[in-house]
C-alpha cells in the first residue's frame, strides 16, 4: 500500500504499551533535523493510535528540548488522567537515550452546545485566484505544502529586502500532494509559518521554536468536510525581546470556520 508522504513520516511501530518507535523522514528535513510540525504530528499520533485514547484532540503542547538527529527515535505516551469527557496525555521523544522533545495533549469528547467565534478570517481572494509560490530555502519540508501567499511571502520575494513594519503572513495552504484534512495534519499545518523574525527583518536569522501550543477548534466531522481543499492561515509575531519572540497563528476552513489556533515561543540570536 502506497502511503501519502505525511502518513509515512508519522508512522509508528508499537513496541510495548505506550512505547513506539519511529524514524525521521528526509522529505521533512529542515535546517537542523526535521520540520517542527511533523514532530508535533508524530507526537500527537503516539496518543492518537493508543487503544486507551478517549475522544479527539483538544490541545497539544510540544516542547523542543534539543534538535532531532536524522534516524530512529522512540516515543513513550502515557495517559496521565482520564475523566468523563477529557483525557490528559504526556509524551516524551528520545534519541540515543536522551529526551529531545516532551509534549502534553488533551483529548475530549465534544458535545452539542452553544457556540460562537470571535476570531474571524480576513477578507482575501479565493485560493484559486492566488498563484502558488515555491520556497527559495534550501530545505525539503516546504515542498510538502502548496502555499499561496496573499501577504507576507517568502523573504526577498515581495519586498526590496528592507525591514518590515510587521511580521504578518497570510496564505492559502494545503498538503502537497493534497490529502484530506484531519487533526494530525492540522497539528503539522499549525507550524508551517517560517519564524516571524525572518519576515520582520527580511533576512535569515538563527532561530528555533522552543515551545508550541495548538488548540483544535474543529471536530473530525468538520475536518472531513474541509477535505483536501486549502485552508486560510495567518501568523504574526507579538514581541521580539531578549533573544525570544512569540508568534500567534490561526487557520480557517474555506467556509470561514476557525479550525485551529496556535501560539509558540521562538529563540533567536544575532
Amino acid at each position: 500500500m502506497h502511503l501519502h508522504p505525511f502518513d509515512d513520516a508519522i508512522a509508528l511501530q508499537r513496541r510495548d504499551d505506550g512505547l513506539y518507535e519511529g524514524r525521521t523522514h528526509p522529505a521533512w528535513a529542515n535546517m537542523v533535523g526535521p520540520y517542527g510540525g511533523i514532530t508535533a504530528a508524530v507526537l500527537l499520533n503516539a496518543a492518537w493510535i493508543d487503544t486507551r485514547r478517549l475522544g479527539e484532540p483538544l490541545s497539544l503542547t510540544v516542547n523542543f528540548a534539543a534538535p532531532l538527529a536524522d534516524g530512529e527515535f522512540t516515543i513513550e505516551a502515557r495517559a496521565a488522567r482520564t475523566n468523563r469527557t477529557t483525557q490528559h496525555w504526556t509524551m516524551a521523544l528520545r534519541q540515543a537515550g536522551e529526551v529531545a522533545c516532551t509534549a502534553s495533549a488533551v483529548f475530549a469528547i465534544r458535545r452539542p452546545t452553544w457556540s460562537a467565534a470571535e476570531l474571524h478570517p480576513p477578507d482575501v481572494p479565493a485560493a484559486e485566484a492566488v498563484p502558488p509560490v515555491a520556497s527559495p530555502a534550501p530545505v525539503a519540508w516546504p515542498a510538502r505544502y502548496e502555499m499561496r501567499f496573499v501577504r507576507g511571502g517568502w523573504i526577498g520575494r515581495d519586498s526590496a529586502g528592507e525591514p518590515c513594519d510587521d511580521s504578518e503572513s497570510l496564505l492559502w495552504l494545503r498538503d502537497d500532494p493534497p490529502r484530506p484534512l484531519d487533526a494530525l495534519a492540522l497539528a503539522a499545518l499549525a507550524d508551517v509559518f517560517y519564524p516571524r523574525i525572518f519576515r520582520r527583518r527580511q533576512r535569515f536569522t538563527p532561530a528555533g521554536t522552543v515551545s508550541m501550543t495548538t488548540c483544535f477548534h474543529a471536530d473530525a466531522a468538520a475536518l472531513a468536510a474541509q477535505g483536501a481543499r486549502p485552508v486560510l492561515a495567518r501568523a504574526q509575531g507579538q514581541r521580539f525581546v531578549g533573544g525570544f519572540f512569540d508568534q500567534a497563528a490561526a487557520l480557517w476552513g474555506d467556509d470561514g470556520q476557525l479550525l485551529a489556533s496556535s501560539q509558540q515561543v521562538v529563540y533567536y540570536r544575532e
